[in-house]
């Protein structure tokens, strides 16, 4: 067989087929499909990303629910400005169930604790530590936010076990109206008489 022009140039037809084929078909085809594979990608990314976004709202909302029931909890152990004197009624009444004597109680002006009210009690108590013990834990068990603050022990000569406790008990409250003055009056009162002094 004998090679000539013609053979060449058929042969270089036949081998610019495929070059042309690949350079322009298949090469900006696979520009395309490169391209749409990195936006998949890219969208794929951000899908993970907003999923993972509602994921956590969803658990924001859940954690929301639960400090708002939280808050609703302590709320409700908030007594009104016009509770407080129930509340002092009932730390007296655990005071004489524990066998202690109240010789002084002395409202203090409350103060602004936030959106709620704090009412500070100068309370000075008598009878044999182990009462006083039982009181405390009492007090722990009421319903009631409180506070014990400054406490001072001292022995009395009595007998074995018998002191003093004076104390400041905080009990806090909302107020009746935003901004609303003193539950109780700064004069001391007997609380376990209920007389004022």
């Amino acid at each position: 067989m004998k090679f000539g022009i013609r053979e060449l140039l058929l042969l270089g037809v036949l081998l610019a087929m495929p070059v042309c084929a690949w350079w322009f078909v298949f090469r900006p085809v696979n520009t395309e499909i490169n391209k749409a594979r990195s936006e998949i990608a890219q969208k794929e990314r951000t899908l993970e990303k907003l999923s993972l976004a509602t994921k956590q709202s969803a658990d924001l909302a859940k954690a929301n629910a639960e400090v708002a029931s939280a808050i609703g909890l302590i709320e409700s152990r908030l007594p009104t400005g016009k509770e407080v004197d129930k509340i002092l009624e009932q730390v007296a009444n655990l005071a004489r169930q524990s066998n202690l004597e109240i010789p002084r109680v002395k409202a203090q002006k409350p103060v602004a604790a936030s959106k709620y009210m704090e009412q500070p009690l100068d309370m000075s108590i008598v009878g044999d530590f182990d009462d006083f013990y039982n009181f405390l834990l009492k007090l722990e068990q009421l319903d009631r936010i409180t506070r014990l603050l400054n406490l001072k022990l001292s022995r009395q000569d009595k007998s074995d076990g018998a002191m003093e406790a004076k104390f400041t008990l905080s009990i806090y409250f909302e107020p009746e109206v935003p901004g609303a003055g003193p539950a109780l009056k700064t004069a001391g009162v007997d609380a376990a008489k209920g007389d004022a002094k």
